[in-house]
């Protein structure tokens, strides 16, 4: 009986995801193109990150403590 159950089941399931697989049709996607863009240049790219260096070195060299 427990086999009959679950070969009904099985069966159950595989048919409806045939039809499922026939009715939902996904189309595919058309291909995206990127294009790269030229470097402007490498001198405003430090300016940032020197910045940041420059503030961790400030905060670390500041004398917190009060004798």
């Amino acid at each position: 009986m427990l086999k009959t159950v679950r070969l009904a089941l099985a069966g159950v399931f595989a048919a409806g995801s045939a039809i499922a697989g026939a009715v939902a049709y996904v189309a595919p996607a058309a291909p995206v193109v990127v294009e790269e863009s030229a470097p402007m240049g490498s001198s405003g790219a430090w300016i940032i990150p020197l910045i940041a260096i420059g503030l961790i070195a400030l905060a670390i060299s500041q004398d917190s403590s009060t004798d």
